[in-house]
């Protein structure tokens, strides 16, 4: 079973102004499309071809050492883009609410205090990564970052939110303004998309 690219939730240009029209069509289409074929083409023949991509990156360690940095790589690349159109959305609810915002209330002390530590985390990623909110294994909310396409379920955390911070996501809007990018993304966070994985990672 090849692995697809999953379509947007939402025409190219509906982030406007805060992520512009020409960054998600390279983005969706050429850079996360690249991620799908190059592991389809590294996974093949394996078992792990039948298996959702978030039991593949799961399991790393399980698949074979000649293709496992592939499928690091381009698995992670395909599991964190897919996360990540979902979690955004034009005109969507500035802030969480119920559970999540309770939560987040009692782990950072407010959601500006989240948020500022969310972008701090985003801005300090050297490289190329990832900034999460996740699930930690005791159950409770943490901010985290990863490199290059890793996602944190490798180590056991369930991602509840991520924001990618490699050039290719905001360099033709932003340039090497990376704060910048990161303090407007929070326009079109998907507040009920989160809130529902918040709820089902708590089970």
């Amino acid at each position: 079973m090849a692995f697809d690219l999953p379509k947007l939730p939402y025409d190219y240009a509906a982030l406007e102004p805060y992520i512009d029209t020409q960054t998600m069509q390279l983005h969706h289409d050429k850079h996360h499309a690249a991620y799908v074929n190059n592991l389809n083409a590294a996974i093949e023949g394996t078992a792990f071809a039948s298996l959702p991509i978030d039991q593949v990156i799961a399991r790393l360690n399980e698949v074979p050492e000649e293709k496992r940095t592939a499928v690091r790589n381009n698995g992670g690349g395909h599991l964190n883009h897919s996360d990540f159109w979902v979690t955004m959305t034009p005109g969507g609810s500035k802030e969480p609410t119920g559970e999540l915002a309770n939560a987040i209330n009692t782990k950072f002390g407010s959601f500006d205090a989240f948020k500022s530590a969310f972008n701090d985390a985003g801005v300090k990623r050297f490289g190329s990564g990832w900034v999460w909110l996740v699930l930690d294994k005791s159950g409770n909310l943490a901010i985290t970052s990863t490199a290059n396409q890793d996602n944190p379920i490798t180590d056991g955390q369930t991602a509840i939110l991520g924001n990618d911070v490699w050039e290719h996501a905001y360099y033709l809007k932003y340039q090497n303004r990376r704060p910048e990018y990161l303090g407007a993304w929070w326009n079109v966070v998907n507040w009920d998309v989160v809130g529902q994985r918040y709820a089902k990672a708590r089970g």
